[in-house]
């Protein structure tokens, strides 16, 4: 699919740069200042770990696919909260660098964010999909340094041109949800757009980013489907076009969804004792399947170590799914967040087709970033939440998409009426 990328030189009246239509000549920053602005965590810990600076080392092309981004806006996940209280820390800490399993060398500083939108500036040599000037969006491994600074490096490979009719907060909003919800639907739940269309799936948790993305995606597939949420997000969740929404303050939420026809599978965001009554609600030996987005692997490797923690998710997950597949030949899956920039392609197309929306509940300007982190842990999100890394003067762009994006929902909800 990355084979058919087109190169894009766009202008970028937007964000105030020239576009480089030279390959070989660099707009690199690297090369006229050696810092940056950034958030960043010297430990684990609450919110009072992160800290503001300025004297951040530049991210450097160290590869020839690798691009440099100019961050223009980047979102908060729940990944985020956790990773800076130390989720994941061990296995990523040797992702990042395997030999770190011999020694007891720091991580840090880290620098959190796992979506972001931006301009590229610069480009290693065998970089063929993009060039300096094009706007583009992506979702950052969680091994890598995040999006909460000014500039990001990331393989060509994990990177997307952007949507045309999203500004950078809009798109800011998509990849990480949408890469998540992609792996789990696709790898774990064996859906795609031609396979769809007869298929009932259920989703736990729909009002929040992953949760309103896969709605969409799912819709856009033709699939029906049910969504579990409160009653105060119930109007969000139907004008992205839930076909059936239950209310899980209101009674018992297994009892309400026994009372309709069984799911051909369901996506766990939620957890917790989830589980114990989703997996009821497929149909047994039909194929169906359960992916669970909330699984203890990396939670398991941070209290038991590497190997022992490893061992101890596989031995979980193999035995969940024996257990299920011999009980009512129902499929037992982990789902998994997995960047990918030609499935954001896919992604895109679906966006400037007017087929997904952007869910953003709030924003904020990069000062308050741990406002932002406040507002993500709270919870019970209606979408995601936005930081503003470079606050652009552009009212009149951002009207432009307003309007574009005002015609565009007007033209889906005359859909969903119509059907």
């Amino acid at each position: 699919m990355a084979s058919t990328r087109l190169l894009s030189f766009k202008s970028l009246a937007k964000t105030g740069c020239s576009v480089c239509l030279r390959r070989n000549v660099s707009s690199s920053p690297s090369r006229l200042q050696s810092c940056m602005s950034a958030w960043v965590i010297d430990q684990y810990g609450t919110n009072g770990v992160l800290r503001y600076s300025e004297e951040i080392s530049m991210p450097l092309i160290n590869a020839a696919s690798e691009v440099m981004i100019k961050v223009h806006a980047a979102s908060l996940n729940p990944l985020d909260v956790a990773m800076r209280d130390g989720y994941g820390a061990k296995l990523l800490k040797l992702r990042r660098d395997p030999l770190s399993v011999m020694d007891d060398g720091s991580e840090f500083p880290l620098i959190l964010g796992r979506d972001v939108s931006g301009v590229v500036v610069d480009c290693g040599s065998g970089v063929t999909h993009f060039a300096p000037g094009d706007e583009v969006w992506a979702a950052v491994p969680p091994w890598k340094q995040g999006s909460l600074a000014e500039y990001v490096t990331l393989t060509e490979y994990e990177v997307s041109l952007k949507p045309s009719l999203l500004s950078h907060i809009e798109a800011a909003s998509i990849p990480y949800v949408a890469s998540t919800a992609l792996s789990a639907l696709i790898s774990g739940g064996g859906l795609c757009r031609d396979s769809s269309s007869d298929k009932r799936v259920l989703i736990t948790g729909g009002s929040g980013g992953v949760g309103t993305f896969a709605l969409q995606l799912l819709k856009a597939w033709g699939a029906h489907v049910t969504v579990t949420c409160s009653q105060n997000a119930e109007g969000l969740v139907r004008g992205l076009g839930a076909d059936e929404v239950v209310d899980y303050t209101v009674g018992d939420v297994d009892e309400q969804l026994q009372m309709m026809e069984k799911f051909d599978v369901v996506l766990d965001s939620v957890g917790g004792d989830t589980e114990q009554w989703a997996i009821g609600l497929l149909k047994p030996w039909s194929g169906a399947k359960y992916v669970t987005l909330v699984t203890p692997l990396l939670v398991n490797v941070d209290s038991m170590g590497v190997l022992d923690g490893l061992l101890q998710a596989g031995l979980t997950v193999h035995n969940k799914a024996i257990q299920n597949m011999l009980s009512s030949g129902i499929f037992y899956r982990w789902g998994f967040y997995a960047p990918d920039g030609p499935a954001l392609d896919e992604v895109c197309r679906l966006v400037d087709a007017g087929k997904i929306l952007p869910v953003v509940e709030a924003q904020f300007p990069f000062t308050q970033v741990p406002q932002a982190f406040q507002k993500v842990e709270q919870g019970h999100a209606r979408g995601k939440t936005v930081v503003r890394v470079m606050e652009e003067d552009n009212r009149q762009a951002e009207e432009l998409v307003q309007v574009k994006w005002s015609k565009s929902a007007e033209s889906q909800q005359e859909t969903i009426k119509q059907n």
